[in-house]
């Protein structure tokens, strides 16, 4: 347990920080398993609307070093890569 003053800001203060940082790292995860999901059922037009909320949220957690920006940039490609690559499979 924290002992001085300031140490027991700190901690109340990285609780806070933790809390926020999962909830946007749950957020971007659960956006990414809408797409895949919205994917396998081959709804395209809703993908491409799904997929622009999922850039938003990868930019949000990428904007507060929840994850690296490199990360959010690949898996960014990656996920466009899939709509692409699942479009050309239907036609």
């Amino acid at each position: 347990m924290p002992i001085t003053k300031s140490a027991k800001k700190a901690l109340r203060q990285n609780i806070k920080r933790k809390k926020r940082n999962l909830a946007k790292k749950e957020a971007y995860k659960k956006a990414i398993k809408d797409y895949k999901k919205l994917l396998i059922a081959k709804n395209f037009n809703e993908a491409k609307q799904k997929l622009s909320l999922v850039f938003k949220s990868l930019d949000k957690a990428a904007k507060t070093n929840v994850i690296h920006k490199n990360k959010a940039s690949r898996l960014k490609s990656r996920l466009s890569i899939l709509l692409k690559k699942a479009e050309k499979l239907e036609k």
